[in-house]
């Protein structure tokens, strides 16, 4: 099943990138396995994936130990200021800085290993009342202060569209997001390089790639839908 869902993702991916008059090269896939076994994680892993992205801090401690080292990592859920030093060295990119608070925090544990963690800013595009992110009115002043942080590269935007049954309605969403990475960039905080748009999830990544997006994150259309209710993973 895994084999002919990364096909059906790939092929997806590819049409979507030709429509649109864009490489392959420049769309990456982020396999989200967030309660998914090990087990599942690794049989991903041998189809060729290496890229994986987790909600939970925990769940990246605990299938990191047991999978091969040379997997990504990426954090894609609310991040706990008191769980950063967890992973702070651990992840290729934090996909969900969502607040001022929560990047001094990344900055201070960075500084402490040593290292430049790579992140990206969280846009409540959508201006859901149930998810995280800055407002898009909100970047402006953001940006201002975070560009004096040394231990973070920001290298782009990331945002969680509404789910909706028909993905078209997200258009208007990550053509938003992308004019918002345009505008940053414009700024030449030398933090800052806007490389990267994280948009698109299993019901409308096609159209993100077609507006732009660099990273999506795939995870039903490749594992499977979840049961919460069975996991124990914590």
């Amino acid at each position: 099943m895994l084999k002919e869902n990364l096909e059906n993702v790939e092929q997806k991916i590819q049409a979507a990138c030709e429509r649109s008059g864009r490489d392959r090269s420049e769309v990456t896939l982020i396999a989200v396995s967030k309660t998914k076994p090990a087990e599942m994680v690794q049989e991903a892993y041998d189809l060729g994936i290496r890229l994986f992205g987790e909600n939970k801090v925990q769940e990246i401690m605990d299938k990191s130990e047991v999978l091969p080292a040379d997997i990504h990592w990426h954090m894609i859920g609310h991040l706990q200021r008191n769980k950063i030093k967890y992973i702070i060295d651990k992840v290729d990119l934090i996909h969900s800085v969502d607040s001022l608070r929560l990047a001094e925090a990344i900055e201070k544990e960075a500084a402490k290993k040593h290292v430049i963690a790579k992140v990206l800013i969280e846009v409540n595009v959508g201006r859901e009342e149930s998810k995280f992110g800055f407002l898009p009115e909100e970047l402006d002043d953001f940006v201002e202060k975070a560009s004096d942080f040394s231990h973070i590269q920001f290298m782009g935007l990331m945002t969680s569209a509404p789910f909706v049954d028909n993905p078209e309605e997200n258009r208007p969403i990550f053509a938003e997001l992308r004019k918002l990475s345009v505008d940053i960039a414009r700024k030449n905080a030398h933090n800052m390089s806007m490389s990267i748009l994280s948009m698109g999830m299993t019901n409308d990544y096609e159209v993100a790639i077609e507006e732009g997006a660099t990273m999506v994150r795939v995870g039903t259309a490749i594992f499977g839908a979840r049961n919460y209710a069975q996991t124990n993973v914590r």
